[in-house]
């Protein structure tokens, strides 16, 4: 019987709003922010859920090969053939399921592909190798945890050459560091079990507790410092990019995919997309807002959507590293690289807006954090601006403390005379 398509169907589809999806006889198309859309299908055949991710728009696949899938899935059935994986089969190994899970993360438009798959590469991988995904335990976790602490970190030096060695700065692995590549490998043992490639209960992946680290935020007049050292940058993209940072919170990843559209000057909002906790509006400062104004007219050409345009040609047309003269002017500032990294951009701005008296849910609306708990960690950052509030208290209600309040209600040995 010949499948009759209303969701599905191309004007729909052209239509359908970034971010959206839709599903019909178990096909699932959804629209990604760049305009590109993928394929899935998510069916049951004989007792068994079968979830694929098929691919994008843009590499030909089309809702013809997704209905040809979901077919041949049940002749397979028929024939006893589903080609599901099962635990009687080969298990399979850590290095293929990783592999995997950065080709459906590709299909599927997932966030930060770059960071996991470099995680991967560089750290879980080597250390799991060809172990079967469904035998890695709670206890391998921990050693990896244990094995990344004790690392020392590699800097100064590419990896890729023979020529130069890597220089150690005598540091070893945070558990930032550490606690970002749990959670890649977190996010692979989902997919896995999403996907069917593995039939066993996951190990649990508990994050290191960072102890309480104090979160280095720039004060004031470091702050002012840096921003005119980023002014006399021979990277003319350097300074917005910091103005943009300390004015807003906003993410490295989150500047510089800027898109022109994106910018609303009348309403001082950045719409941001791919945000760490999902697509939001981004509110700007009058001062940002002039600033963009005058910087979208003279300084970004006009052929390209993005507000830090790739000056190389980049594979994504937008900047995506600005590490060097990042450094270099921390360096002219009098500031130390290696504390004041680009994300201290949005500790410096989170700090501010807490110690300027701003509430914390508020906080949280500008910074695009998940939960107050997670913004609440910045209320420790200095203790001037508590104790500011305790003395507005003080002011508030100093005039209904008496000395008669402080008296005791028991007579004195004067007063029972």
């Amino acid at each position: 019987m010949v499948k009759t398509f209303t969701k599905l169907d191309r004007r729909r589809l052209r239509e359908l709003a970034p971010g959206k999806k839709v599903m019909e006889h178990g096909i699932e198309f959804q629209r990604l922010a760049n305009g590109d859309g993928v394929y899935s299908v998510n069916i049951m055949v004989d007792g068994q859920r079968i979830h694929r991710v098929l691919g994008r728009e843009s590499d030909g696949v089309t809702r013809t090969q997704a209905e040809q899938f979901i077919e041949k899935a049940r002749t397979d059935a028929r024939h006893d053939r589903l080609a599901l994986p099962k635990g009687r089969k080969v298990a399979l190994s850590f290095h293929a399921a990783a592999g995997k899970y950065i080709e459906v993360l590709r299909a599927s438009g997932g966030k930060d592909v770059p960071a996991k798959k470099s995680a991967l590469l560089l750290h879980l991988t080597p250390f799991f190798g060809d172990r079967p995904l469904s035998k890695i335990t709670s206890d391998d976790i921990g050693r990896y945890k244990a094995q990344r602490l004790q690392e020392v970190v590699q800097a100064g030096g590419d990896q890729r050459s023979k020529d130069r060695k890597p220089r150690t700065e005598g540091r070893t692995t945070s558990p930032g560091t550490v606690n970002r590549e749990l959670a890649t490998l977190s996010h692979l043992f989902s997919i896995a079990t999403e996907q069917g490639w593995i039939t066993t209960a996951r190990p649990k992946i508990e994050k290191i507790n960072a102890g309480g680290r104090r979160i280095v935020y720039l004060t004031v007049p470091q702050a002012r410092k840096f921003l005119d050292a980023a002014k006399d940058s021979d990277n003319p993209q350097l300074y917005p990019f910091v103005l943009i940072a300390v004015s807003t919170s906003m993410r490295k990843g989150e500047i510089l995919r800027i898109r022109k559209e994106h910018i609303d000057l009348d309403r001082r909002m950045i719409f941001i997309p791919k945000a760490k906790a999902g697509a939001r509006e981004q509110p700007i400062t009058a001062a940002l807002t002039a600033f963009l104004r005058t910087y979208l007219e003279q300084s970004v050409p006009s052929d390209t959507p993005w507000l830090f345009p790739s000056p190389r040609g980049s594979k994504s047309g937008h900047t995506v590293a600005i590490e060097k003269p990042f450094r270099e002017s921390v360096a002219r500032a009098g500031l130390d690289p290696r504390q004041v990294v680009r994300h201290t951009l949005r500790h410096t701005a989170v700090s501010h807006l807490v110690q300027a008296g701003v509430d914390l849910p508020t906080v949280q609306r500008v910074s695009g954090h998940k939960t107050l708990a997670m913004v609440a960690h910045y209320a420790h950052q200095d203790g001037d601006h508590i104790q500011s509030a305790m003395d507005k208290l003080e002011s508030r209600i100093s005039g209904t403390i008496t000395r008669k309040l402080h008296k005791s209600k028991r007579p004195t040995p004067q007063e029972s005379a």
